[in-house]
Parts: C-alpha cells; sequence; structure tokens
C-alpha cells in the first residue's frame, strides 16, 4: 500500500495566490501597527483601539501563515499510519496503526477510536464532496491491511 494524500479544503492554491495572501496579512499587521502607534497618544485609547488591532493583527497573521502554506487541511494514508490535520490552525495528528482500535465509517464523517481510549472524528462537510468516497475506500484498505476493526453506519435523513 503506498501513501496517498487527500485535500480536506479547497483545492492547491496558485503561487500567485500565495504571494497575495501574503502581501495582504503584512499589509493588515501594518495598518494594525499603525493604527496602535497613531491613536494610542490619543486621548480616547479605549477598548475598541485594542479590539481593533488584535482583529487585523490576528487576521494579517493568519493570511501569512495561510500563504505560506500551513493552513491547508489534509489526510495523508499510509501503509501503517494516517497523518492528519483536520484544523487550519493546530498541528498535525499522527495516528499509527497499532494505536487504533477501531474506525466507523459515517456518510460524512470517519471517527477513530483508540486503544488507550478517547476518539479522534474527521467531519467531511458538503462544500468538497469529491475527495469523500476516495478517502473511504483509502480507510478501508487501511483498516483492512493493517487488521482493524471498521464499522460502516448509514444514517437516514
Amino acid at each position: 500500500m503506498e501513501t496517498k494524500y487527500f485535500s480536506l479544503g479547497s483545492s492547491e492554491d496558485s503561487a500567485s495566490l500565495k504571494i497575495i495572501r501574503i502581501l495582504f496579512g503584512i499589509i493588515c499587521v501594518a495598518i494594525a501597527v499603525f493604527w496602535l502607534i497613531f491613536n494610542i497618544r490619543s486621548v480616547k485609547a479605549d477598548r475598541t483601539l485594542w479590539i481593533t488591532v488584535v482583529f487585523l493583527s490576528g487576521f494579517g497573521f493568519y493570511q501569512i501563515w495561510a500563504g505560506l502554506g500551513r493552513a491547508s487541511r489534509f489526510i495523508q494514508i499510509g501503509p501503517d499510519k494516517i497523518i492528519l490535520k483536520k484544523n487550519s490552525v493546530l498541528p498535525v495528528k499522527e495516528l499509527g496503526s497499532s494505536g487504533i482500535k477501531k474506525i466507523e465509517i459515517f456518510p460524512l464523517s470517519l471517527i477513530f477510536h483508540f486503544q488507550q481510549g478517547g476518539k479522534t472524528v474527521l467531519r467531511f462537510g458538503t462544500t468538497y464532496t469529491d475527495n469523500i468516497d476516495p478517502i473511504k475506500n483509502e480507510i478501508e484498505e487501511f483498516a483492512t491491511v493493517n487488521n482493524i476493526k471498521l464499522e460502516r453506519i448509514s444514517e437516514d435523513i
């Protein structure tokens, strides 16, 4: 079994879009710094100033982060482990085959149950549906190769 990579979001961004995101992020951070310096001297430096600065700088840093390619969501299925990044801000989670007790496959989600207890839920959503069936097929093959209990659960809506 070879390693397969599936994006959980929109298709890969072009280089020009990444550059635009980085530039927009830098502009947002620069405006936040300017806004802070310009308005901190005024007598009316209150809570709205800080909310504006925090929002602009946070949004700017996120745009830079996304422009550098660090905010992409994906699942990578290998022969003995699954690498999962289900949130654009949180770090990558590595799921080894020896640590997975059971996998439940729902129409729009996967639930990984672990040997030590606990679980991780991967929700697909309805926006990017092209990858759902290939991911489910690869998860099924992963479970078969690694002797992991697999349960398909259908939900009636």
